[in-house]
């Protein structure tokens, strides 16, 4: 310990560090910086949106395939007025409805009801609004509802041009869903679970996900189809030709979104691209 001399020899105590309880010192590296963080720090901010252009995936000949594939609803459609072509099909509707079990039965009826047009479009829109506010993309969440809606916009265009007839309820063992009218083909149901495939494997494109989704979404719509059957509201003619209307829908809307997306972008007020400085 260390002493020191006074001016007249006499040996004086050893030097202290003294501080108040509250203070600390430091000989080595200085005083300790204060690590409070600062009063006038900036808050954090939200993603912005985005709201720039995003293509879809199309086949080089988007127009001739989707031509294509409505010539051949059209021709199918031709071809289910045929006298005896109903009465051919209607076989496979009464064998599904004379093997009907509880569990396939609740199954059938509940996708009734969730890819029918009201549940559907609140589908579509709660999906989109996720996209929205979770994805901070206004244009993804455009180009998703409006992909998914294509397939009934399809549907109900040839439902107008064919008006064929359901399966009569009355020649089903055991229907489920009794419905009536000249709204028969093709299906909406169907028509859109593609469109909606499609949809959801446009938003998982690039992902590592996307093959997934891809045969998720096959699944799904086969799934529907099958359903239609089982409940017995539809031909088979029905849902084959909604897998063409579905189809047919995504390939032209795609190479129309991305023919003249970019265009309307452009005319989109600065509001609108700039969303992100009022939230």
């Amino acid at each position: 310990m260390d002493r020191t001399l006074s001016t007249t020899g006499t040996v004086l105590p050893p030097l202290r560090a003294e501080c108040l309880p509250h203070q600390r010192i430091s000989f080595v590296n200085g005083p300790t910086p204060d690590r409070r963080p600062a009063a006038d720090a900036a808050p954090r901010t939200r993603a912005p949106f985005t709201a720039t252009f995003q293509a879809l995936p199309q086949p080089r000949h988007w127009l001739l395939l989707g031509a294509l594939l409505c010539a051949a609803v059209v021709a199918l459609g031709l071809a289910v007025q045929l006298p005896g072509d109903t009465a051919a099909e209607l076989g496979v509707d009464q064998g599904l409805s004379l093997h009907h079990a509880a569990a396939l039965s609740a199954v059938a009826m509940a996708i009734n009801l969730v890819f029918g047009p009201v549940a559907g479009l609140l589908l579509i829109a709660l999906a989109s609004l996720c996209i929205l506010l979770f994805r901070r993309n206004l244009v993804g969440a455009a180009a998703f509802g409006i992909t998914a809606c294509s397939g009934w916009v399809a549907s109900e265009v040839f439902k107008l041009m064919f008006a064929r007839e359901r399966p009569n309820p009355a020649l089903l063992f055991d229907p489920l869903a009794p419905e009536t009218g000249s709204n028969s083909f093709p299906s909406g149901h169907v028509s859109f679970a593609v469109a909606l495939a499609f949809a959801l494997y446009f938003l998982a494109r690039g992902t590592r996900w996307a093959k997934v989704v891809a045969v998720a979404g096959a699944v799904m719509a086969v799934i529907v189809a099958w359903s239609r059957l089982y409940v017995g509201v539809h031909y088979p003619t029905d849902v084959i030709a909604s897998f063409l209307a579905g189809s047919a829908a995504a390939v032209l809307l795609a190479g129309l979104w991305n023919r003249f997306a970019p265009r309307l972008l452009d005319r989109l007020p600065a509001a609108l691209t700039t969303l992100s400085s009022r939230h």
